[in-house]
């Protein structure tokens, strides 16, 4: 059954704004009720709507969630506003070597609906950014009224209750809504959400800052159609308006607390542009070096042009993101954004064309505007290529033999005579772990290293370390046979045990960047080591997890900018997943900057993934090389 009518009303519980509210509509002489989400606060009344009964509903003219669509008209055109946005998207890790699918994720994107939604998004935030003293939401207890802030659910500090529900993530705006990207067949260990996205009006004013200090107001409206950004959601203005006239009625101090919810609403309902602005993109830390930034992003893109968000009314024709981490990482630009000027307080502004229409004005303004980069590009890579090595690394007939003197004298007589019973007295033991190697590792070439516990597979790397650095002592040096290495090697190299970095009191991003000098390369490094969470960098290296130090200590070497890298139990301590999406960044960072790199690792899926030009199998003293993982 399909319904043509006109909204009459709606309800909006002030504490759960977000998650509930009830559209009144007046159709064919009845009024109906529609239950939905907080979306009903962007209805107007007299907004002409079209009900699509799927369900015959249970209480006469009371539509629930799942018992209907809803579209509602705008200049003509059809708006789908219920049920909420979703699609289904899936990531696909593809190497950059073989271009053969390494792992894939299935999500499905949707607008945040449910009270757990929001719950979900909290936690988001507070896994990330949030501390003791930053509280990310504000909650509410049915029981007493307290308003407390918390970055989880919790009973109500004031009378213990558990009725709590949450009442507002802090930062956002009543016009905020909400994209989530949930992760579908997941593992239990799986997070559920994996990233979320804040989408608001435009602001409603924006000047810029050019190169000379001096402000130029306005300067949306130069480059764009006035008409796009404005009205805008602006209740700051309207706030400052109502005060005027209220405080000739009443007490200020009675005006002051009039004025929030009037203004906030007549706000709602004046909002009408042609623009969005994306204020937020929140991603789990274990999957920011996946590439998920993009996807959110993207999604959201799709979200805003199809349901004209946030306000649903007029056509949307362009995207833009103020944000400042823009500079030190590019998902933005790699979904298509344009960075065209620094806002007045020296924030950068990227843009994105959701039609043709905005395209032209965009490319004309980087092409004409004296001050625009030419390309329109912010982020440029900065942690570079090193200098490859001149020559390969040769090893001519090497052999390593490890001896040692087995001897029952000193210990326990009890043992002695245990000892003695295997025929064990005294032995001079010569075990050959590695014997007449010959074969090569090219400038530029990322060499994985396998083979079963004790194989030798360390003593390899320490054989490579050792011709690099000039060792004498034993354990560096073959038995016989020689290692040749370019005079020009710079080695770094993670042995556990022996060789690893130092960590001091310092944060992790203060540590990589005394060691490569640039700060926007020390957080390349840190991202492609998959610890790209800005808690991470601040936190000092005692405070990581397990796995965290481990991705810690790869980002150091990277610093070191070496053009020989050594690595044993590469990943080890990390679960399969992060594992794959830590040893595929890796990778391209070898790769990309030109360094030669050996490491082992016991895992096939990280071999997998780290995609090498070779693979060296190492066993019973022999070494047998296989080109790439694809056929290993």
């Amino acid at each position: 059954m399909i319904l043509r009518g006109k909204v009459v009303g709606s309800e909006i519980p002030r504490f759960k704004h977000r998650w509930f509210g009830i559209l009144e509509v007046e159709a064919e002489g009845e009024r109906y009720k529609l239950y939905m989400s907080g979306v009903a606060q962007w209805f107007v009344t007299g907004d002409e709507v079209e009900i699509h009964v799927k369900e015959k509903p249970k209480v006469k003219n009371v539509l629930d969630f799942d018992d209907y669509e809803l579209y509602k008209f705008y200049q003509g055109d059809k708006i789908k506003v219920w049920p909420l946005w979703e699609r289904e998207y899936e990531a696909k890790r593809y190497s950059p070597l073989t271009g053969e699918l390494l792992y894939t994720y299935k999500i499905k994107a949707r607008e945040a609906t449910y009270e757990s939604d929001f719950e979900a998004i909290a936690e988001l935030e507070q896994y990330h950014y949030a501390s003791q003293k930053e509280k990310v939401a504000l909650w509410r207890c049915e029981r007493c009224g307290n308003v407390f802030e918390a970055n989880t659910k919790q009973k109500c500090p004031k009378c213990g209750s558990e009725d709590i529900h949450i009442l507002e993530i802090k930062g956002s705006t009543p016009a905020s809504r909400f994209l989530i990207l949930e992760l579908e067949n997941r593992e239990e260990y799986e997070p559920r959400i994996l990233a979320y996205v804040r989408i608001d009006p435009p602001i409603p004013l924006m000047h810029r800052r050019l190169p000379n200090g001096e402000i130029e107001k306005n300067i949306r409206e130069r480059v764009f159609p006035e008409d796009w950004f404005h009205p805008a959601f602006w209740p700051e203005r309207i706030l400052k308006e109502l005060y005027e006239e209220l405080k000739r009625k009443y007490p200020r101090k009675v005006a002051r607390s009039m004025l929030w919810e009037k203004a906030k609403w007549q706000a709602l309902r004046e909002s009408n542009t042609a623009g969005a602005r994306i204020a937020r993109v929140v991603v789990h830390p274990d999957y920011r070096s996946d590439g998920l930034g993009q996807l959110s992003v993207k999604a959201a893109l799709d979200w805003i042009k199809e349901r004209r968000i946030p306000e649903m009314r007029k056509r949307k024709h362009v995207v833009e993101t103020i944000a400042q981490m823009a500079r030190y990482n590019p998902f933005f630009e790699k979904v298509g954004f344009k960075f065209l000027w620094e806002t007045a307080s020296g924030r950068p502004v990227l843009f994105y064309p959701l039609t043709d229409e905005a395209k032209e004005y965009i490319e004309r303004f980087l092409k004409e505007d004296p001050y625009a980069p030419k390309d329109g590009r912010l982020w440029k890579p900065s942690y570079g290529k090193v200098e490859p090595l001149k020559g390969s690394i040769v090893f001519k007939n090497v052999s390593k033999v490890f001896e040692s003197e087995l001897d029952i004298k000193g210990l326990p007589k009890e043992i002695q005579e245990l000892l003695k019973a295997f025929g064990v007295r005294h032995r001079v033991i010569q075990r050959p772990v590695l014997r007449n190697l010959n074969f090569e590792i090219k400038p530029k070439e990322l060499i994985v290293v396998v083979g079963a516990s004790g194989a030798g597979k360390t003593t390899l790397l320490r054989l490579i370390l050792g011709a690099a650095k000039g060792y004498w002592e034993e354990k560096y040096r073959p038995t016989s046979g020689e290692i040749e290495v370019p005079e020009n090697v710079k080695v770094s190299v993670m042995i556990p045990g022996e060789f690893e970095p130092e960590f001091g009191s310092e944060s992790i991003l203060e540590h990589v960047y005394r060691k490569i000098r640039d700060l926007n390369a020390a957080v390349e490094v840190l991202n492609r080591s998959g610890l790209s969470d800005a808690v991470l960098y601040r936190a000092k290296f005692s405070e990581l997890s397990t796995g965290q130090k481990e991705r810690a200590k790869i980002a150091s070497l990277l610093a070191e900018k070496p053009n020989l890298l050594l690595m044993d139990e590469f990943a080890a301590h990390l679960d399969t997943l992060t594992a794959m999406r830590v040893a595929k960044k890796v990778s391209e960072i070898i790769r990309e900057a030109g360094i030669t790199a050996v490491i082992i690792t016991h895992r096939p899926e990280v071999v997998k993934a780290l995609d090498p030009d070779k693979v060296l199998f190492v066993g019973y003293g022999t070494v047998r090389v296989s080109k790439g993982s694809a056929h290993s």
